[in-house]
């Protein structure tokens, strides 16, 4: 089988740090930059989006905090407990949430790109 390279998709570098997140260099000169809380928040797993015709449970960890209240309880800030590549199109990311099943496809990656051109072109 012969696989397309897509210069867009197709990371040149990865840098991963469990507690602050993943940056990607792409073979077209792109760069990305992904928090742990953005990670965790656009979790492609199924459970995550409802592709099952459920209800998505979606974090919240970048929405800006809510106003404080002193009945808050402390939420620590999402890290990755670990981070494994799966086959040679993506990475499985584990949470200290305890939630495993994201698994992250480079095309994932680059369509949640939260750079500012990026995001400009998302809808």
């Amino acid at each position: 089988m012969n696989v397309s390279s897509n210069p867009a998709t197709d990371p040149e570098h990865i840098a991963i740090s469990k507690s602050k997140g993943i940056d990607i260099d792409w073979k077209d000169g792109h760069r990305s930059h992904y928090s742990n809380a953005w990670l965790r928040d656009n979790c492609p797993c199924a459970h995550c989006t409802g592709a099952h015709g459920t209800e998505p449970q979606r974090t919240n960890f970048s929405d800006p905090p809510k106003p404080a209240s002193p009945f808050v309880m402390f939420t620590p800030a999402p890290r990755m407990a670990t981070v494994e590549p799966a086959g040679h199109y993506a990475i499985r990311i584990g949470w200290t949430d305890g939630h495993t099943s994201g698994i992250y496809s480079y095309d994932h990656f680059r369509r949640i790109c939260p750079c500012p051109a990026c995001k400009s072109s998302q809808t």
